[in-house]
Formats: C-alpha cells, sequence, structure tokens
C-alpha cells in the first residue's frame, strides 16, 4: 500500500541527498503555492526522518513558515486541512502551540482529518508544556525521550491521556557526531510518523490514534 505523508513545515528542500527526486505540495503564505522550498531546514530534517524510516512513502510538502520558525496557529491548522484534502494518510505537524485560545481551531481541523480518514501525528508538548494540537483527542500525540532508540515506539500515560514516545534524534548525517546534529520533540514526532508510515505500507490497520496505542501496545 502506498502511503501518503503530509509534512506541515517549512517545507522541503528538492533534490536533498536524503530526499532525492521532486517535492510536490502547497505553500500556504508567499505569492506561489507551488513554491515548498525550505528556506530554512527543519521540514527537510524532518523529511528525511521520515523517509529513513518509511523510504516507500510519498512526501506531500505543506509549507506555513517564511525564512524562519515563526508562523500562525491559524496556519498550522490550515496545513492540516490542506494535507488532508491532498489524501495523506498522516499528517505530520512536528511543532505546535500551547496557547489553548486556538483550541477550537484545531478541534474543527482535526475532526475533519479523522472525518476523512487521515492521522495526524503531532508533538504534545516538551519541557512541561502541553501542547496543541497533539493533546487533542484524536491526534496521535508525541513526547520525546532521548532513552528511546530511533526505531521503537512505546505508548506512555500522563495526565489521563495517552502518548506516544519517540527518539529525539533525527536522521544522522556522516561525520556529524550525534550531540552536534539537531534534536528534539520535532524529530520524535518525525520518527514516530515514519515508523507509523511503515507499518501502514505493511498494512497494519492504522486507521485512528486508538489503533496506534493498541498496535505499540501489541508490539511492545
Amino acid at each position: 500500500m502506498k502511503i501518503r505523508i503530509g509534512v506541515v513545515d517549512t517545507g522541503i528542500a528538492f533534490g536533498h541527498p536524503h530526499i532525492g527526486g521532486d517535492v510536490h505540495g502547497v505553500s500556504l503564505v508567499g505569492d506561489d503555492a507551488s513554491d515548498v522550498a525550505d528556506r530554512v531546514g527543519h521540514g527537510t530534517a524532518v523529511a528525511a526522518a521520515i523517509l529513513e524510516m518509511a523510504p516507500e512513502a510519498e512526501l506531500w510538502a505543506v509549507r506555513v513558515f517564511e525564512k524562519g520558525l515563526a508562523t500562525t496557529a491559524r496556519l498550522l491548522a490550515a496545513g492540516i486541512d490542506a494535507a488532508v484534502s491532498n489524501n495523506c494518510h498522516l499528517v505530520n505537524l512536528s511543532v505546535g502551540t500551547s496557547n489553548v485560545a486556538h483550541q477550537p481551531l484545531f478541534e474543527h481541523a482535526v475532526g475533519e482529518a479523522i472525518a476523512r480518514g487521515s492521522l495526524v501525528v503531532s508533538a504534545a508538548g516538551a519541557d512541561g508544556t502541553s501542547w496543541l494540537p497533539g493533546g487533542l483527542a484524536g491526534v496521535v500525540g508525541v513526547v520525546a525521550d532521548p532513552e528511546c532508540p530511533r526505531e521503537r515506539l512505546r505508548v506512555t500515560e500522563r495526565g489521563g491521556h495517552l502518548l506516544v514516545v519517540a527518539s529525539p534524534q533525527p536522521r544522522p548525517i556522516d561525520g556529524v557526531p550525534a550531540e552536534r546534529n539537531l534534536s528534539g520533540v520535532s524529530f520524535a514526532v518525525a520518527n514516530a510518523t515514519g515508523l507509523l508510515g511503515r507499518a501502514l505500507g505493511h498494512g497494519v490497520p492504522l486507521a485512528t490514534a486508538s489503533d496506534v496505542y493498541r498496535y505499540l501496545g501489541a508490539v511492545g
């Protein structure tokens, strides 16, 4: 089964050695909706981690950042909508907000994703702060644990909510020590998305967040 994964981020760099091939998608910022070139690097690193885990997946870039890592909740929610509208099975959102005023906006976007059979995978928080939309019901919320191997996921419970635990380490870069590479919850989300995409591609039925938690509980 061919899996399409939406990467709502800074875009994806065409021709990057960890990406290769054409990069398709849509930009929700700037004047050219087809311009998904990554001017920051974050989205490319996220996409590389996903592809390492799920090399057969097709990525769909949704650019919601311009030239820095600052955007709006409205654009993040619109990014989810755009990925869902383009038939993405998984929507990777490696960022989030702690502003609960945006909860209705994200609830609507997540509800539409669930209704159309897309699964949103998003950061549930970092440094003790909860984030949206990763903390919402129906979302696969992800937290980082540096002790977790990159090829494994596990389930934990925090505040009465189930969450996925993943490694915060990105795809390794030849010649760059791990301690000098990027790291953080962004890549925990990417690793989780990639591993879930691999499972989907192998026929594991993961239509909802509950399916994911049951699957991970079953496989340990």
